[in-house]
């Protein structure tokens, strides 16, 4: 199934818009969460194609809010990028439990993974 429409969760309102802009041009439908309960929320509501994780989040941090996506029958299925600035054995781990096998070590930021040919998992 082609990728279509794409939700960014992220507390940075710069990594956002950066990611968002390129999304956009690249023809993608773009919609954002900035905490990780937000992101569940708005998971539930528009069924994105594909979500875009970030990790370190106050309150449900992304490794939670993939669990939270990964047991709900209305969201399970959805794939996620999880992205972090963290490159760690153990962030690896906790990013590959849920069943969702995309982790991006995001040293460059979201615009390095926005910069590849296509989001793809």
């Amino acid at each position: 199934m082609p990728i279509k429409t794409v939700l960014i969760i992220d507390d940075s309102p710069t990594e956002r818009h950066i990611l968002s802009q390129m999304l956009l041009g690249g023809g993608y439908e773009v919609s954002t969460a900035e905490s990780g309960e937000e992101g569940i929320e708005r998971a539930r509501q528009i069924k994105p194609d594909l979500i875009l994780m970030d990790v370190v989040m106050p309150g449900t941090n992304g490794f939670q809010a993939t669990r939270a996506l990964s047991k709900d029958e209305a969201t399970k299925n959805i794939p996620v990028i999880i992205c972090t600035t963290k490159n760690q054995e153990t962030d690896k781990v906790w990013g590959i439990a849920p069943g969702r096998p995309g982790l991006h070590h995001q040293a460059g930021g979201w615009a390095r993974l926005a910069g590849q040919d296509r989001c793809t998992r």
